[in-house]
């Protein structure tokens, strides 16, 4: 479904972890900071609402939103960390650059996910314009920032599920 069907900030929250002593890192994307600096703005106010400790959330800043992996892997490694939320916007543009840092981000979180057994999450938008990026990031459409704290929470919660936790 496409986030001009349904609003990023509204989801399902039955049955929701204790996160509570849950660690959770933040890698921000500095370039387009209009839009990240509200991304991460709701992914830290949502970790706060549904039970996050202050002191239990972790930032770390990358110039642009291709470094989003390298950060988020070396977030990742860290043994005192249960999930990483990677936050950025690529603008399609007049040129394929969008094309390729979004699928090297895309398989580049996955990898790290994988390689380290714990959520890794991808909010990067990828609107085609900065008009739709603004209406993701805390306009008409909510803000995917809340969208991945919340997947963070629930995969952090499924992954203790299964481990019978």
């Amino acid at each position: 479904m496409s986030s001009a069907d349904k609003n990023l900030s509204v989801f399902n929250t039955t049955g929701l972890p204790d996160i509570s002593n849950k660690k959770f890192a933040i890698v921000v994307a500095e370039w387009n900071s209009e839009v990240t600096e509200k991304l991460f703005e709701g992914a830290y106010q949502t970790l706060i609402t549904y039970g996050a400790s202050e002191s239990n959330i972790e930032r770390g800043n990358v110039p642009g939103s291709f470094e989003l992996t390298l950060g988020a892997h070396w977030f990742a490694q860290r043994e005192d960390i249960d999930a990483v939320i990677a936050l950025g916007v690529v603008i399609q543009g007049e040129t394929k650059h969008n094309d390729y840092i979004n699928h090297a981000v895309a398989q580049g979180i996955t990898n790290i996910s994988i390689q380290n057994n714990k959520p890794v999450i991808f909010g990067v938008l990828t609107p085609n314009n900065m008009e739709q990026a603004i209406d993701r990031a805390g306009g008409a459409f909510g803000n995917k920032g809340d969208e991945a704290a919340m997947t963070a929470i629930k995969m952090v919660g499924l992954k203790d599920q299964v481990a019978g936790k």
